[in-house]
């Protein structure tokens, strides 16, 4: 073989060894937790194939850690900040809505009835053991009452049998989660115990932080995920760095006005070199605008919730999406009221009632679209709900976000070759 050609080859051979690390780097952005099962076999083989040297780039890029095994690949991802509550857990199957605080503390105990289960359990099981631990007077005192006397309560624990089905914790061997809600049926399942015993991401074990639960929650959870660091000014530049990192690749997008004030210096002087170690790395796209940066995924493999998707309840998210962008331009940081978007709903419901799928014009129908679209655009780092004072009382308001200027609209002007502006021609999405 000529050196020419030797040269073709190994050129090759790194080009394919970076594609397969970006997808790596994007799957496990996606799907922290990967297993030869799923939930994307593909990208568990890269993951294994590469895991030395993802393992060192994610410590030294955002200070997590990587658990390469050959039953589950885990990356241990910390959130950037502790109080967004803008993403919470929700089953891939059943009815998709969001974790509840029961539903929570339900997915704890289940996690903990597993940590001391047989390989193999049902779901009349799991529950049993479930609600004699939820008696806990703590709990009680907490506001947390389960008691398995109705059908909600058994669909609360059918929606933690399948997210832990999602995660990987849990196998179906037989039977149907629909079948327990109706009370006419039970579910089998296997254990994974390589996944049930990776999933904890703290750096302090919950039993040792608080044992009384005096402290407040966030307090809380600040000590299990508290990462000392001494000090010296490399110490605190690299946990700076980490905290830009993590929200670099873990948030839709990051605005520097929610930044303090260290951070807004050190990533005025680092933006560049970071974004392109990122970039690289993970073949995602940095789009940086006056108001901050966001890493764009154009392939959708790091990205869990799209904009926009098909059907009702995503082109409604849309329209939602361009008027409130078309509030943004005319009154920026100006926030609107539900109650005024829930009209603004129901005539874009008469406006689209024939392509809109039944239950969508049903009265009152306005008011579940529009809460699906505000908790989709607020996810994606689109808007803001606060409250806001109308006579005397507090009401729920929406507050648009730089990022939503990507959806709004303006006049197309269509140039002509001697440079002069030939007419109008239909919006143009910017």
């Amino acid at each position: 073989m000529s050196s020419t050609a030797a040269s073709q080859v190994t050129d090759a051979l790194d080009l394919k060894r970076v594609a397969e690390r970006r997808r790596a780097v994007r799957a496990l952005l996606r799907h922290p937790l990967l297993t030869p099962a799923g939930p994307d076999t593909e990208a568990y083989r890269l993951a294994r194939r590469h895991a030395g040297w993802l393992a060192d780039w994610f410590a030294r890029e955002a200070g997590w850690s990587l658990l390469a095994e050959p039953a589950v690949v885990r990356l241990r991802k910390t959130s950037g900040q502790w109080a967004d509550g803008s993403r919470p857990a929700v089953a891939a199957v059943g009815a998709r809505i969001p974790f509840s605080r029961r539903r929570y503390v339900l997915t704890c105990l289940a996690l903990a009835v597993l940590e001391r289960s047989e390989s193999q359990v049902t779901l009349g099981r799991l529950v049993e053991q479930i609600a004699a631990w939820a008696a806990d007077a703590r709990l009680a005192a907490a506001g947390i009452v389960f008691t398995l006397d109705n059908r909600e309560e058994r669909a609360d624990l059918a929606a933690v049998a399948r997210l832990l089905l999602d995660i990987g914790v849990l196998a179906r061997v037989a039977g149907d989660e629909q079948a327990f809600v109706n009370a006419t049926g039970d579910v089998l399942y296997d254990v994974d115990r390589a996944v049930l015993s990776s999933l904890l991401v703290v750096r302090r074990g919950p039993s040792l932080v608080d044992p009384q639960g005096t402290d407040p929650v966030d307090a809380r959870i600040a000590a299990v995920s508290d990462e000392p660091v001494p000090d010296t000014e490399d110490a605190r530049n690299r946990q700076i760095r980490h905290r830009l990192s993590r929200r670099l690749l873990d948030d839709p997008v990051l605005y520097y006005a929610d930044l303090d004030p260290d951070e807004q210096e050190y990533f005025a002087r680092q933006r560049g070199p970071m974004l392109r170690r990122l970039t690289e790395a993970s073949g995602l796209t940095a789009e940086v605008r006056a108001e901050g940066v966001a890493l764009i995924d154009s392939v959708g493999e790091a990205t869990d919730i799209g904009m926009p998707e098909e059907g009702t309840d995503g082109h409604a998210t849309l329209l939602i999406a361009e008027k409130l962008a078309e509030r943004l331009r005319r009154r920026p940081g100006e926030p609107i009221r539900v109650s005024a978007l829930h009209r603004q709903v129901a005539k874009l419901v008469d406006e689209h009632r024939a392509h809109w799928r039944k239950s969508a014009t049903e009265p009152g129908a306005e008011r579940e679209l529009t809460a699906l679209a505000l908790r989709r655009l607020r996810a994606l780092g689109l808007v803001e709900l606060i409250e806001t004072a109308k006579d005397g009382e507090g009401e729920e308001a929406v507050r648009p976000l730089p990022a939503l200027a990507r959806f709004s609209y303006a006049p197309a002007r269509i140039v002509g070759t001697g440079g002069r502006a030939a007419g109008k021609g239909r919006a143009a999405r910017k």
